[in-house]
């Protein structure tokens, strides 16, 4: 080791999704969206002029902010901006989990969290899901730093009810409870109601997903005004500019576009529940999903076989090799066109075996 490397902080990386270079594929494995974004988002960049750039932004993102709020039937003074809901999350394990007890999140979770916590040299411990893939409740009434957990679960696709999530939230009236509602819209019920409740619950959302904007890069949390106003401190002394000028003015376009929110969300739940069906015609078996992704397993063919034969035929889904859900793949879902070829695909893949 070289004398400076004792000072270097050494992280495993989280691994994102794969981007292939190749546009002649069927892409299933990060969970974007299928659809593009809203009208309102292409006649904001028709409009934009290209003047602004040469200034900062406004680094209090106010019409951003202002278009959320308005969404949620919220105040402004509720809502956090950052860039992704990855970089919300960020701030929040640098903000609120500075504690020396460890903080709690699921053991088949989103697989950021224990990196975050390992570069800040957060303490944490794993909780174990059930057999079924559900949190038990007992695990958080534990004493703790921290808690957070997506609702629906990623990778897992499974929704927490409500009355399970306030039960955790309540009990921990010593920590920060963040909620990860990065899927919600998409068959969940969003813990956005017990904010003014809980004055230690944070909720997170993205645009990434039912917004058709992870390109874009537009994350926000909501909670009460004190825990967003400590958020807002630490951001500025981080870096006061997080949201380039044309993310703030595309994504404020995007939340006023409700209709078209809700006929895109239908779209892909309504293939996301005839994917299931033919999924089950061919010997899979997965939770619930309440996702736009499925996270399934076949009853003979393994998960990596199969993983890599998608691959060769140009459809990409996503594989963990970690324990419990090394014989699962992570499918998202798009299209209608693009389901219907991705089960093709299957079936003859497993007649053959067969």
């Amino acid at each position: 080791m070289k004398a400076w490397e004792a000072n270097i902080r050494k992280v495993v990386p989280y691994v994102p999704g794969e981007q292939p270079k190749d546009t002649n594929i069927i892409k299933l494995n990060t969970n974007e969206n299928p659809y593009p974004p809203s009208k309102y988002v292409e006649d904001a960049v028709k409009a934009t002029d290209i003047e602004h750039l040469r200034l900062y932004p406004d680094p209090t993102m106010d019409h951003l902010v202002s278009a959320i709020a308005a969404n949620c039937g919220i105040r402004k003074e509720n809502v956090f901006v950052g860039v992704g809901s990855d970089d919300v999350i960020a701030m929040c394990f640098l903000t609120f989990f500075n504690s020396d007890k460890p903080i709690f999140f699921p053991d088949i979770t989103y697989s950021f969290y224990d990196v975050w916590a390992d570069m800040l040299k957060i303490p944490y411990e794993t909780k174990a899901l059930d057999d079924n893939f559900h949190m038990v409740l007992e695990d958080y009434q534990q004493e703790n730093g921290g808690i957070i957990f997506p609702n629906p679960n990623a990778p897992t696709g499974l929704l927490e009810d409500l009355s399970l999530v306030e039960e955790i939230v309540a009990q921990n009236p010593a920590s920060i409870v963040i909620v990860d509602e990065a899927y919600v819209d998409f068959g969940g019920k969003s813990a956005l109601s017990l904010i003014d409740k809980y004055d230690n619950l944070l909720v997170v959302q993205t645009f990434s997903k039912s917004r058709s904007m992870a390109g874009m890069r537009i994350g926000f949390a909501m909670g009460n005004s004190e825990l967003i106003q400590y958020l807002n401190d630490v951001k500025y002394s981080f870096n006061s500019y997080t949201l380039n000028d044309t993310a703030i003015r595309f994504g404020a376009a995007a939340v006023k576009d409700k209709e078209y929110f809700q006929e895109t969300v239908e779209k892909i739940v309504n293939t996301r529940e005839w994917t299931k069906k033919e999924l089950q015609t061919l010997g899979f078996s997965f939770p619930d999903s309440k996702a736009n992704f499925i996270f399934a397993t076949h009853k003979t063919i393994p998960a990596e076989e199969l993983f890599q034969a998608l691959r060769q035929a140009k459809i990409f889904v996503r594989y963990f090799k970690k324990p419990r859900i090394d014989n699962y793949l992570r499918i998202t879902i798009g299209t209608q066109q693009e389901m219907e070829q991705f089960i093709r695909f299957l079936r003859e893949y497993i007649r053959q075996k067969i």
